[in-house]
């Protein structure tokens, strides 16, 4: 006789025996909190939280001291809103640094760590599928970063508050948005780099190179010497960020050189549905395949 059998919320019965195995959804809730928890114990949010607080402890001083007129000027020619131009000049000038930082301490090596450190062994032990060790891992890459990204806008908005009262600008919103698509689509790329390589230290490298030095410079290299729009670079989307906290949003527009001989060129600047598709592609493209990556390579 086969009785009634009842399961927990979260959890599934094995076919082959009595054994009660967690759901794909449960797995992954349990990897994303211990996957914080570790960023606890080893120090690593703190640090980039540090980072964050130092960074809105310069702007601050500087504020303070030269005054906001000076640090970020609203000329009536090519400025309506004094708000808006301290929003551009805080939040634009510096919350793309904020979440790189995120992605290289959170996401720079969360699987290569696994493969280096061999903890991946005790990983597959368990009853736990591959890709719900790689979705816990990046949520909660997210949620640190997520929280950290918080404190510094809340810093940011406190000293709009400050000096200029409850005007905040609604760029600053969109700007808000499209930084949080940014960090999912730096941390899907760094979990890419993590997936890649065995080695902590050369993912966390390679990363860093890339969206510190190499990422722009490729694109200073193709938008000004090759006059080609960079739509297949990463922080060229990126610049939908600072782009929407100016009074007028820029467009690409055509150029000329100084002299009579003077070589016709083009300024680019990146649209913002055009933005956000590049980042949704990246995002898309590096997740699917540092999961793919994860899926097949043996932790020897």
């Amino acid at each position: 006789m086969i009785g009634a059998m009842s399961k927990e919320p979260g959890t599934s019965v094995s076919t082959t025996g009595s054994r009660i195995l967690p759901t794909s959804v449960s797995q992954v809730g349990t990897i994303t909190k211990y996957e914080i928890l570790n960023y606890f114990r080893s120090r690593r949010f703190f640090i980039l939280l540090a980072i964050g607080l130092i960074i809105s402890g310069i702007f601050t001083a500087l504020v303070a001291y030269y005054g906001v007129s000076n640090v970020a000027p609203c000329l009536p020619s090519t400025c309506s809103t004094p708000a808006l131009a301290f929003y551009s000049f805080w939040w634009g000038n510096s919350i793309t640094f904020v979440i790189v930082l995120s992605g290289i301490f959170f996401g720079g090596d969360a699987i290569s760590g696994e493969f280096q450190n061999k903890t991946g062994y005790f990983l597959v032990a368990n009853p736990l599928r591959r890709s719900s060790i790689y979705i816990g891992k990046w949520l909660g890459a997210l949620i640190a970063s997520v929280i950290v990204l918080a404190i510094y806008a809340g810093i940011t908005v406190g000293n709009g508050l400050f000096y200029f009262g409850a005007n905040v600008p609604f760029q600053f919103v969109e700007s808000l948005s499209f930084s949080i698509l940014y960090l999912i689509a730096v941390l899907g790329f760094t979990f890419f780099f993590s997936s890649l390589f065995k080695s902590s230290s050369m993912s966390i490298l390679v990363t860093a190179i890339l969206f510190l030095f190499a990422f722009s410079l490729i694109q200073l290299i193709v938008a000004n010497l090759v006059q080609i729009e960079p739509w297949f670079i990463i922080t060229y989307g990126s610049g939908i960020i600072g782009n929407v906290l100016m009074d007028t949003y820029p467009t690409t527009q055509p150029i000329r050189g100084p002299g009579p001989g003077g070589r016709d060129g083009t300024t680019y600047a990146v649209t913002i549905p055009e933005g956000i598709m590049i980042l949704l592609v990246y995002f898309i493209a590096t997740a699917i395949l540092g999961l793919v990556l994860f899926e097949r390579k043996e932790f020897t």
